[in-house]
């Protein structure tokens, strides 16, 4: 399905699992969101994702699925959690063996200090992820804090499967017609709350 093709699905709303979006953004923000900035919240308790507009909701999507071990304020490569907090879209991948794939910025430089701060990390693994960020001036994938996190779709896997686990190593997944339909309303930069 294309882009433009999953626009229209979604602006009539017959992309499955989008719904008219009627939640009012949280109230604990970790950002201030300007008057017609398009975002994006995963609400990982209510399994919605909801794509607004500043303060305006403008559609959700059901039933997204997350890590296979829950979700983590701070997380370790491998442990299979998808981590909370914000992000920005900062790649896009249209060939990804999980049908689309939307990149995070994760793990950021907040998200190393709180690692560090937990535990999760220590000291040397902090500073060697201090060193691969400033290297490649932007968050890298292969560091104790994994990498690789995103917005993706089902793919060649089972529908039926992801509509009734979590079942990532840490992403957020959709089904191929949300992915889509997502694509079609956010880009590169945008921003992405997870909590």
């Amino acid at each position: 399905m294309t882009r433009i093709a999953a626009l229209l699905l979604c602006l009539a709303g017959l992309a499955p699992g989008l719904v008219a979006a009627q939640q009012a953004p949280p109230n604990d923000l970790p950002f201030e969101p300007e008057d017609e900035e398009r975002w994006v919240l995963v609400d990982t308790e209510a399994y919605r994702m909801t794509v607004f507009e500043g303060e305006r909701p403008f559609a959700h999507f059901e039933n997204p699925a997350v890590g296979r071990y829950g979700t983590a304020e701070t997380r370790r490569r491998g442990d299979r959690t998808t981590p909370l907090g914000k992000f920005r879209i900062n790649r896009i991948n249209e060939q990804s063996e999980y049908h689309l794939f939307l990149g995070l910025d994760y793990p950021s430089l907040e998200n190393a200090r709180k690692a560090r701060d937990a535990g999760t990390i220590n000291q040397e693994e902090y500073l060697e992820f201090l060193d691969d960020f400033a290297r490649l001036g932007r968050p890298p994938q292969g560091t104790a804090l994994g990498g690789h996190i995103g917005i993706h779709g089902v793919g060649d896997g089972d529908v039926q499967f992801h509509r009734n686990v979590n079942w990532t190593d840490g992403c957020v997944a959709l089904e191929d017609d949300q992915i889509e339909a997502l694509a079609s309303l956010v880009g590169i930069g945008t921003r992405v709350y997870i909590r």
